[in-house]
């Protein structure tokens, strides 16, 4: 029995080594080397500080800025907890989210009237997806140009730029990171 048990015990400690400790430094290093900017959590940083991630979702509730996608997770946008809400198309509570947030959608614009784009009423399969569709963008025009006192042109064409092409050109579908297109907005006009 030892004469089978050393060797066991000698491959399980050189297989731990090699697939625990070597392959994730080489791993790690590679990552580092060729792609810094995603291999540390694609962080958004501004004048040496970091506002979030481009892979993150996060609030926006200020009617001055474009809102993101709701949330599913608890609490909102806890990158440590992505889930989704569980709740399917049949379910009570779902349907009680989705008119709650259309509700507070016309209150932040009432003269929008026009349908509202699902993604910004419901969450996304992670719970933190952080672009919303161009349509989506394109109905807060709207809201976001009339208490920034801009042109709603001008608001277009800046989520015109800030909007990103599905991988390949046919991989998903368009978005606009809401991070993003929110510091852009600074950018342009402060409030």
């Amino acid at each position: 029995m030892l004469a089978q048990l050393r060797p066991a015990l000698v491959l399980v400690g050189l297989l731990t080594l090699l697939t625990g400790v070597a392959y994730p430094l080489l791993v790690t290093a590679v990552a580092q080397a060729a792609f810094p900017r995603q291999a540390n959590g694609s962080l958004i940083v501004k004048d040496g500080r970091t506002l979030g991630s481009a892979l993150i979702g996060q609030p926006f509730e200020d009617p001055n800025y474009f809102w993101s996608r709701p949330s599913g997770t608890t609490p909102a946008y806890n990158g440590a907890a992505s889930s989704a809400t569980n709740l399917g198309p049949t379910n009570p509570a779902l349907t009680e989210a989705v008119k709650a947030r259309i509700d507070e959608l016309h209150r932040a614009d009432p003269e929008s009237h026009g349908p509202v784009p699902v993604d910004l009423v419901t969450a996304s399969g992670s719970g933190l997806d952080p672009h919303i569709s161009p349509a989506a963008a394109l109905y807060q025009v709207h809201r976001v140009a009339k208490g920034r006192r801009l042109d709603e042109a001008a608001l277009r064409d800046l989520i015109a730029t800030y909007t990103v092409a599905p991988g390949f050109g046919f991989f998903g579908e368009a978005g606009v990171n809401v991070l993003a297109l929110n510091l852009a907005l600074d950018a342009a006009r402060p409030r």
